[in-house]
C-alpha cells in the first residue's frame, strides 16, 4: 500500500521504534530511521538498533551505513534518506521515517539551512580550547543556543561558536530560520508519554543496555576507531562507558551518569519537537498496548 511518507517522532524510549514496526506491517511500509547514531556499524546495544529479526521482519534503510571511520552529517542523511524514500515509492509501498534525531527531520523537511560549512582552521583552534570557555563563549553570545545544545557534548558546541564566530549571528536564529515558509510535514506525529513514566523507562532501558553487553561493546568498538570518531564517541551511554574503561568512573556510577544524561537528552529532545517543529501529538498512556496505539494512529493518517 503507497501513500504520503509519515514522520514518527518521539523522546528516546517512548516507543516510537515499536509503534513504526506495527505501522510498517499494517500499512505495507518501509522505515527509514531518522538516527544520527544508529548509521555507524557496530553501534548496536547502546543505540537499541533495531534486531536482526526486526530488520527481517520489516525493511529498515539508513542503519549500517557508516563505518566508525567515516564522518556522517546531515546532508549525507537527507541524500541517503531521499534515495531510499524514491525506491520505497517505487516497490509501491509507505516511508515510514522514524527517529529522535531532531536535525535529520528537520533537514528533511525544511531543508539543510543557512549555517555556513565549516572552517577547518577555526575549528582546530576550538577544539584546542576549553570546554568551559567555548561554553562560556556560547552563553554569553547565544543564551537560546545554550539551552538547546548539549553542553557536555564538544562537537556540538564548538560547531555553535565556529557558526557564531563565521556569521557574527546567533546560531540559534540559523538553526531556526532555515525556512521562512515554515514548511509542515503531513502525517509527522510525536509519541508523548507521561514524564516519571518515560523515566522509568529509560531507566529498564539502560539496566537492559548494560545486562545486554554494552561494556564489552564499547570495548570493542575501542580498538576500531570509536574514540578517533568524535561524533559516534559523544553517543550517550558509549561516552560513559569509555570514561569508565579509562578508570574515571566505576561501573555502579557509569550506569547511573547514562540514567541521568538519557533523561536529561529525553528532556531536551521533548523541547525540540515542541518549540523547533510542527508535529501532531500522539499521548501513549500508561498500560496501553502497543497495537491499540497504533489503531489509534492510523485513523490520523492520511
Amino acid at each position: 500500500m503507497s501513500g504520503a511518507a509519515v514522520y514518527l517522532t518521539g523522546a528516546t524510549a517512548s516507543g516510537k521504534s515499536a509503534l513504526a514496526l506495527r505501522l510498517a506491517k499494517r500499512l505495507g511500509g518501509e522505515i527509514i530511521s531518522v538516527d544520527s547514531m544508529q548509521v555507524y556499524r557496530g553501534l548496536d546495544i547502546g543505540t537499541a538498533k533495531p534486531s536482526a529479526a526486526e530488520q527481517a521482519e520489516v525493511p529498515h534503510h539508513l542503519i549500517d551505513v557508516a563505518g566508525l571511520d567515516e564522518a556522517f552529517d546531515a546532508a549525507q542523511f537527507v541524500r541517503l534518506a531521499k534515495r531510499a524514500e524514491e525506491g520505497i515509492l517505487q516497490r509501491g509501498c509507505r516511508p515510514i521515517f522514524c527517529g529522535g534525531t531532531g536535525l535529520y527531520f528537520r533537514a528533511m523537511i525544511e531543508g539543510l539551512g543557512e549555517s555556513p560549512p565549516g572552517d577547518e582552521s577555526l575549528r582546530e583552534l576550538l577544539i584546542a580550547m576549553p570546554l568551559e570557555e567555548l561554553v562560556a563563549e556560547l552563553t554569553a553570545k547565544d543564551p537560546q543556543a545554550a539551552e538547546q545544545v548539549d553542553l557536555q557534548n564538544p562537537r556540538r558546541v564548538v560547531r555553535a561558536v565556529e557558526v557564531i564566530r563565521l556569521t557574527g549571528r546567533p546560531y540559534s536564529a540559523q538553526r531556526t530560520g532555515w525556512d521562512e515558509s515554515s514548511q509542515t510535514a503531513e502525517n509527522f506525529f510525536c509519541v508523548q508519554r507521561e514524564v516519571d513514566e518515560l523515566n522509568g523507562r529509560i531507566h529498564s532501558r539502560v539496566d537492559a543496555m548494560f545486562e545486554q553487553g554494552l561494556v564489552e561493546e564499547t570495548k570493542r568498538l575501542a580498538k576500531h576507531g570509536l574514540r578517533e570518531n568524535r561524533n559516534a564517541c559523544q553517543a550517550l551511554g558509549y561516552r560513559q562507558v569509555l570514561d569508565h574503561l579509562d578508570g574515571a568512573l566505576g561501573l555502579e556510577e557509569t550506569i547511573e551518569q547514562v540514567k541521568i544524561k538519557t533523561r536529561q537528552f529525553a528532556k531536551r529532545q521533548r523541547s525540540w519537537f515542541r518549540n523547533q517543529m510542527t508535529c501532531e501529538r500522539v499521548d501513549w498512556v500508561a498500560g496501553e498496548d502497543a497495537d491499540v496505539c497504533c489503531e489509534r494512529l492510523i485513523g490520523r493518517i492520511s
